[in-house]
Formats: structure tokens, C-alpha cells, sequence
């Protein structure tokens, strides 16, 4: 059974940092391009960034580069991303995705609000 769980997410002040979590499992994690998105209420999702799988070759939108960092340890079958300098536009639910080819993955989400 394939399963994505996100953790980490919380309330945070401007200026702040958070790091989520996506713990994989039922497939073959090294395999899979590994992406987190996001989408803040009455937005489209949007992706925030993504690792490639053997040569962790990594992808950011505009919005985070400088502030996110998108990692992976295949030994653990985990997906991390560092989120530093947290804005208000940055609240959103988190979503871990995991794709290979046309077989796609997802996760439940974790609710990240930055206020203060």
C-alpha cells in the first residue's frame, strides 16, 4: 500500500522557519521524482519545488528560491524541505508528491500558516 505522510507543518511568525517531513512507503522511493506543492485557499496548487531521484537535480519556483531547500535521503524513504524566512504568502497546505512516468503519488497534506 502506498502511503505519503507529511508532518512539520504549524504556525510560524514572519521571518521564521519550518521544516516538513514526507516519510514514503510501498514503492520504490530512489525511483520517483520527489515534489512539494502547495495551495493556499482559493488558489490553484502550485509547485514549490522538486528533487529528481538518483542525481537529486533540484527545481524552485521564484517565489521560494533563496528561502526553501528541497532534500532527500533514500535510505529513509524521506522528503524534506527546509523553509527559511517564512512570508504571509507562503500559508498554504503542503503536499508531498511522488511521480515516475504517468504513475503519480500524493499525500494528505500539513497546513503551514505564517502570521503573527
Amino acid at each position: 500500500q502506498v502511503q505519503l505522510v507529511e508532518s512539520g507543518g504549524g504556525l510560524v511568525q514572519p521571518g521564521g522557519s519550518l521544516r516538513l517531513s514526507c516519510a514514503a512507503s510501498g514503492f520504490t522511493f530512489s525511483n520517483y521524482v520527489m515534489s512539494w506543492y502547495r495551495q493556499a485557499p482559493g488558489k490553484e496548487r502550485e509547485l514549490v519545488a522538486s528533487i529528481t531521484g538518483p542525481g537529486g537535480n533540484t527545481n524552485y519556483a521564484d517565489s521560494v528560491k533563496g528561502r526553501f531547500t528541497i532534500s532527500r535521503d533514500n535510505a529513509k524513504n524521506t522528503v524534506y524541505l527546509q523553509m527559511n524566512n517564512l512570508k504571509s504568502e507562503d500559508t498554504a497546505v503542503y503536499y508531498c508528491k511522488a511521480l515516475r512516468g504517468f504513475i503519480n503519488y500524493w499525500g494528505q497534506g500539513t497546513q503551514v500558516t505564517v502570521s503573527s
